[in-house]
């Protein structure tokens, strides 16, 4: 297939007429480049940010509760900011997450009271919503412009997913080190990762501007834009509910959500217990977690390679979603090793997890953007992570219960036969009938 540069330009009018057209290599370079400032920031924060919230005060049930509300502003603006992307466009919507984004670390860099720290995960809730779908979708649209409606989308898609694991990974251990190196009389050290953040998620913001060009769509006025928010929202909705495709993917997603939450509310606690010391454990668990990210890039690499290997991408699905559960087993079976031997052995299954949930989750994400056209590409993007947001709040209120009644190892078993129950849905799997049968989008529009 002979790829065709895409010039913007020519059907923006003489104010961008100065855009270079893009090729499929800028477009991936580009794509790359927002993936990873996406989640570099996220990373940044992660190993300081309970430790924050305790140094200023806050009790665990207060931390629970800023956590929670992060949760659910994400699932509660999940459908309407990618109906949102999908009617004025990736760019706008990515530029606002980053400005959110940026805004939420540095108020936490400064927050002293629990009620800042609320707002805080307001603002980051607002944030990751709007970043669920956009660059993707802007990347896979204007390869379909580029190289026509059956472009191979799995090498960019893997390659996205391996960035984004990097730079996550990067920022664990950049995050988790940061404070042992910062003067305390310069900054509080557990603050600085978050100024970090900010710094990142503000480059983000500028990155988005000047390195996306928004595909060309109609003008429109406000009051039009947010008429038309809802149809789309509703439009995504009755896809995903009607489409056998998708309605198998959001369901293995949402059971995906709740291995994942699974693995975030025990692993820190299990690791403490054989690390001997809360502070031993956070250092373990930042360490098992940059290697989780690590094992994440890899299993998005591999996906492409898994799914040749297996037949079709519904098959590697289910080597991938396989694998995870018996990673969560493994969990599970050694819950009662104690000393090195139990460290060693969460960290391999912490690691192999992660590849094959990844494998399975970029290959549900090719078959995702399959199933759909480009008008609905976000929306249904978003609906599938609010399908994965779901699950994860299903499992935040129901396996530690089970965990401090049963144990962990319970709480863990009921999480691997969900992950391993998935696997069956992409048992004949349905052909997709969205963009890749469909006729290459109109030159007009790239977000619906």
């Amino acid at each position: 297939m002979t790829a065709r540069r895409v010039d913007w330009s020519r059907s923006l009018g003489p104010r961008r007429s100065r855009e270079l057209p893009l090729s499929g290599r800028s477009a991936l370079r580009r794509y790359l480049l927002v993936s990873s400032l996406t989640w570099l920031p996220v990373g940044l924060m992660m190993t300081s940010m309970v430790l924050l919230m305790t140094e200023r005060g806050l009790s665990l049930a207060q931390i629970g509760l800023s956590v929670t509300v992060f949760s659910v502003v994400t699932v509660g603006l999940e459908l309407p900011t990618g109906g949102l992307a999908d009617v004025v466009g990736r760019r706008g919507v990515l530029a606002a997450s980053a400005a959110f984004l940026a805004a939420a670390l540095a108020l936490m860099s400064v927050a002293t009271t629990f009620w800042m720290f609320l707002v805080t995960g307001v603002l980051k809730g607002i944030a990751r919503a709007l970043s669920s779908g956009p660059a993707t979708s802007w990347y896979v649209d204007t390869l379909h412009r580029i190289e026509g409606p059956g472009a191979d989308l799995k090498p960019g898609l893997a390659k996205g997913g391996v960035v984004e694991s990097v730079a996550l990974c990067a920022g664990v251990l950049a995050g988790g080190g940061l404070p042992l190196v910062v003067p305390p009389t310069l900054v509080f050290p557990l603050a600085a990762p978050n100024l970090l953040g900010a710094l990142a998620a503000a480059v983000l913001l500028v990155v988005v501007l000047v390195a996306l060009p928004e595909p060309p769509h109609d003008r429109r006025s406000l009051r039009g834009v947010l008429r038309e928010v809802p149809a789309t929202v509703v439009s995504g909705v009755r896809l995903a509910a009607r489409g056998p495709v998708l309605r198998r993917i959001m369901l293995a997603s949402a059971s995906c959500g709740v291995m994942l939450m699974s693995i975030e509310l025990l692993t820190p606690g299990r690791l403490a217990e054989l690390a001997g010391t809360a502070e031993r454990g956070t250092a373990a668990y930042a360490a098992v977690a940059a290697l989780g990210f690590a094992g994440s890039a890899a299993g998005s690499a591999l996906a492409p390679r898994v799914a040749r290997l297996a037949g079709g991408s519904a098959k590697g699905a289910i080597a991938g979603a396989v694998l995870a559960a018996l990673s969560v087993g493994a969990l599970a079976a050694t819950a009662g090793l104690g000393g090195a031997a139990g460290l060693l052995t969460a960290g391999v299954a912490y690691v192999v997890l992660f590849v094959g949930s990844s494998v399975t989750g970029l290959l549900c994400l090719e078959m995702t953007h399959h199933a759909v056209t480009a008008a609905e590409r976000t929306t249904v993007s978003s609906t599938v992570s609010l399908s994965l947001q779901s699950g994860g709040i299903l499992g935040n209120l129901t396996l530690g219960t089970l965990a401090t009644q049963a144990g962990v190892a319970a709480a863990w078993s009921v999480a691997a036969t969900m992950m391993l129950a998935s696997a069956l849905l992409f048992v004949r799997m349905p052909a997709a009938t969205g963009s890749s049968r469909a006729p290459a989008p109109p030159a007009r529009s790239g977000s619906g």
